[in-house]
């Protein structure tokens, strides 16, 4: 109950920051408000979590690595690709990744019924029809940030047992390293502007610091496969955080893809459970 509870508030912060955080684009950009956003998470989570008191022994440092670098790489992905697409959209893309993770680890017919559900729901997404209005490169930013939050997973469940909540601080830090300079060479003083420092703590807690130390602990609690069924409510949950927040509409056909796509990650997460859990 607690690993569940803590992924659905997970997802709730953190698509709430991030139509939030499409606010600070017409003054720092996506790369600024990014690199923002991972350094005030950063200096938040070392200050609270002090991980210095238990270092990752050197056989975890290179996981812990890779699991900061797909952290900050999702990171500058998704939000160029919330810069171009609905909240909605871009996020029912980006759960492809999570989806991916469990039908790799499937041994089940049936799961290709769930992986034609998530092919054709994409397809809807994709700009192919005349008068569709998607951005195209908004499209494979959002694709990238899929695989990297796949691989994100996938490091982050190594991680998780031996170092807890300690893994994101660490792997914040990562992320930052990445992110920053992108973010100060494209967006420079800006940065500084009381405004922009105000609305990017605020995201940093809600897109950041709270929901990946929330999914840190889902980690540790639930099998994969019961995670990638709570993560497949995220699209609608960005959907809906897009509306309320920036007035985001979404036409039918894009809701049904993103539902198609939801019922994919959840099912094939459901056909999981009676398989031997996925290792990772």
């Amino acid at each position: 109950m607690i690993g569940a509870s803590a992924v659905l508030v997970s997802l709730v912060a953190q698509n709430v920051g991030a139509a939030f955080a499409k606010h600070l684009f017409p003054l720092v950009g996506a790369y600024g408000t990014t690199g923002l956003r991972i350094a005030l998470a950063a200096l938040l989570l070392f200050a609270l979590r002090r991980p210095w008191r238990r270092r990752p022994s050197r056989a975890m440092l290179s996981a812990l690595i890779a699991y900061g670098a797909m952290l900050g790489s999702m990171n500058l992905l998704i939000y160029q690709a919330f810069a171009r697409l609905p909240i909605g959209i871009a996020t029912g893309i980006e759960v492809l990744g999570p989806l991916m993770v469990v039908l790799c680890g499937s041994r089940s017919r049936r799961d290709i019924v769930w992986f034609v559900a998530a092919v054709i729901g994409l397809v809807l997404l994709l700009p192919l029809r005349s008068g569709a209005a998607l951005d195209p490169i908004g499209l494979v930013f959002a694709g990238g940030a899929a695989t990297c939050w796949a691989l994100y997973i996938v490091y982050g469940k190594r991680v998780s047992g031996a170092l807890g909540g300690d893994a994101v601080a660490w792997g914040m830090i990562v992320a930052a390293a990445i992110s920053v300079p992108i973010g100060a060479a494209t967006a420079g003083s800006a940065l500084l502007a009381p405004l922009v420092l105000a609305v990017g703590f605020a995201v940093a807690i809600l897109s950041s610091a709270l929901p990946y130390s929330l999914e840190m602990e889902a980690m540790r609690r639930l099998p994969s496969h019961v995670f990638g069924i709570l993560l497949s409510a995220a699209p609608a949950v960005a959907a809906l955080a897009g509306f309320v927040v920036l007035g985001e509409v979404l036409t039918p056909l894009q809701w049904f893809a993103i539902l198609l796509i939801m019922a994919a990650s959840s099912g094939s997460a459901v056909s999981a459970t009676k398989q031997p859990a996925l290792t990772i």
